[in-house]
């Protein structure tokens, strides 16, 4: 029997992964409450079982005290020198020996019952000692099951054959990815919780030190701690851009972490389901690192403003375009990267604000002394009362220029012509007789007069200016 009891505290130490002292005591504790149920009073109960025979000692046991108060729980120290000869108040002596066929069925199932609560308690509790040591660090596990808000994750537990679960939610997933039944995965551990149903292992493939821990594990000198990642910025599923640094004098931090031919990197782009990753040298002054930041765009020059943390970055005007990125994602990773706010302009846009700004400037310092440059002619007009007469003239001159559209308008040359068409008309009419005009104008000519009526004033017009032109020399 107690050889049967070993193996089956052997099994279960290799089934459940709980060491095998914690079943002892799961045990022990099952057994102390089955007898607590069946016993008369309360009573104090020693339950030890030996790891290597198995053997079940069960003793009740009394407090040494001076003056007894309850005589199922203390006994005097008189009493208790009977049972052990040094024993001293405050002590637990133990009195009795309770036999193995104490119990009954009902005591047994009681003991049972609590046995097995007591085992899948200690089991939780060991998953979650086990995994709340991997929180940040890198797991592998299969696809279980997809389901519509989380993909969940077969994990193998070490030292056993047994499986448990890893919650992989839609929030820590990458965009660009796409799951299958059976696909080897590895994920970052985000946090461990206790739950009724044992530890619940949160992971994520979208957090920033995924990206790192995948670094760790291809290239040894970030894992030995030769180069040093200092800063990760990263849109999972489409850029990440890490800033390595190294602590020996000497080492490349870029190359070690590309690899020969790209390699390294290359390697985790592949984990990473063909996700860009930009590797920039890490640096202490702020202009230089803003400027490694922003590759692989080149940058002429890098403002620091230090009071607002503003980074004002001068760019060719061709490499406007890749220094932005496609919308905007190469500034924004670079801006999370060396936690500045970057303002990026071209070449030609800065140096057009420049000029505008210094043409502000000298604009400003000729308005400043120009009230004192017009107040001189108005003090130095005042004294030429030497010449009087230059300054009537200036003045007639100004004062005449407005009014002469009033006065031109009278001398027209139209009304001329007008007045010498009525004077020699009168002219015509007083040579010949008192007859009318069109007689006139007929015997001048010296025709004899039409039967056909003019067509028009204009026609009687034409037929009177020769008739006039005598006239006009016959008048001096």
């Amino acid at each position: 029997m107690s050889r049967d009891f070993v193996g089956a505290l052997l099994q279960l130490n290799a089934e459940k992964g709980v060491p095998r002292e914690t079943l002892i005591e799961t045990v022990e504790e099952a057994i102390r409450s089955a007898y607590r149920d069946i016993a008369a009073g309360n009573e104090n109960i020693n339950v030890r079982i030996d790891a290597e025979t198995g053997k079940i000692h069960i003793s009740r046991e009394k407090e040494v005290v001076e003056a007894v108060e309850d005589d199922s729980l203390q006994m005097t120290i008189e009493d208790a020198r009977r049972f052990k000869p040094d024993a001293a108040v405050g002590e637990f002596v133990e009195v009795e020996q309770v036999p193995s066929d104490y119990f009954g069925r009902i005591a047994a199932q009681r003991a049972k019952q609590v046995v097995l609560q007591r085992l899948r308690e200690a089991e939780r509790e060991e998953l979650f000692r086990q995994y709340a040591g991997l929180e940040a660090d890198l797991i592998t596990g299969h696809v279980s099951r997809v389901e519509p808000r989380a993909i969940i994750l077969e994990l193998a537990r070490p030292g056993t054959g047994t499986q448990i679960e890893a919650i992989l939610p839609t929030t820590e997933q990458s965009a660009t990815e796409h799951y299958r039944i059976g696909q080897p995965l590895k994920a970052y551990v985000l946090e461990v919780r206790r739950s009724t149903r044992g530890p619940q292992i949160l992971v994520s493939r979208s957090h920033k030190n995924f990206l790192r821990r995948l670094f760790e594990l291809e290239v040894p000198e970030i894992h030995s701690g030769l180069v040093e990642i200092k800063a990760i910025a990263r849109e999972a599923g489409s850029r990440s851009k890490v800033a390595v640094a190294s602590r020996q004098p000497g080492l490349d931090p870029v190359g070690a972490t590309v690899g020969q031919r790209g390699a390294r990197v290359q390697a985790v782009v592949a984990e990473l389901g063909g996700e860009k990753v930009d590797i920039v040298p890490w640096s202490e002054d702020p202009s230089q690192f803003v400027a490694s930041a922003l590759s692989p765009a080149q940058v002429v020059r890098v403002d620091i403003d230090a009071a607002t943390r503003i980074a004002t970055v001068i760019v060719p005007e061709r490499m406007l375009s890749l220094a932005i990125g496609r919308e905007g994602q190469n500034a924004r990773l670079a801006a999370k990267l060396t936690g500045w706010r970057i303002d990026i302009r071209s070449e030609q846009a800065y140096a057009a604000e420049k000029a505008a700004k210094a043409a502000d400037a000298d604009g400003a310092a000729r308005e400043a002394p120009g009230p004192a440059v017009t107040e001189a002619p108005a003090a130095t007009a005042e004294p030429p009362s030497a010449d009087p007469a230059e300054k009537p003239k200036r003045a007639s001159r100004t004062k005449v220029a407005p009014s002469e559209p009033t006065a031109e308008p009278p001398i027209a040359e139209k009304p001329k012509r007008a007045s010498r068409a009525k004077v020699v008309a009168p002219e015509l009419a007083a040579e010949p007789a008192a007859k009318p005009k069109r007689a006139s104008r007929a015997r001048a000519v010296g025709a004899e007069p039409s039967e056909k009526p003019a067509k028009s004033g204009a026609a009687r017009s034409r037929k009177a200016v020769p008739a006039a032109q005598p006239a006009r020399e016959a008048a001096p």
